[in-house]
């Protein structure tokens, strides 16, 4: 099995709740921290593909399976798992580093969009096979884990 691109970072206090557990909406940030990096590695190498272009979320499903804490480094696998004629469906994956305890999954639907005008874009043959490739075993270390 291919590691899907991967993305660690560590809690911060800020991001917690009264419970002492991530608050629900920093969960968000977390998806589109590990979606813009992924996507940095993946179009680095096809920039041309990319040129011009840019992606709105248009929809964000979230399933939480264990709570997260303060300083707890979180690792998140980032994979395309569909491309349509616009819309890219991006999966996260969010787990605890340390011993691979399931946190939370995530679809991400996003519209790839004309950056000056903002309107709905085809995706282009070259920029859908560079999504659907990934970035398999790449990885962004924020966490000072690795």
């Amino acid at each position: 099995m291919t590691i899907p691109f991967q993305y660690y970072l560590r809690v911060r206090y800020s991001e917690c709740d009264a419970q002492r557990v991530v608050f629900n909406a920093r969960y968000g940030d977390y998806v589109d921290l590990a979606i813009t990096y992924f996507l940095k590695t993946v179009l680095s190498q096809h920039q041309l593909a990319w040129q011009g272009l840019d992606y709105q979320v248009v929809k964000y499903d979230i399933e939480w399976q264990a709570p997260a804490r303060f300083d707890e480094v979180l690792a998140i696998g980032v994979e395309v798992i569909h491309v349509g004629t616009t819309s890219v469906v991006f999966r996260t994956h969010i787990r605890q580093a340390n011993d691979e305890t399931h946190v939370a999954k995530a679809d991400t639907v996003a519209v790839v969009v004309d950056s000056h005008t903002l309107q709905k874009t085809p995706v282009a043959e070259p920029l859908k096979q560079a999504l659907l490739a990934g970035a398999p075993s790449a990885w962004v270390d924020h966490a000072g884990w690795l």
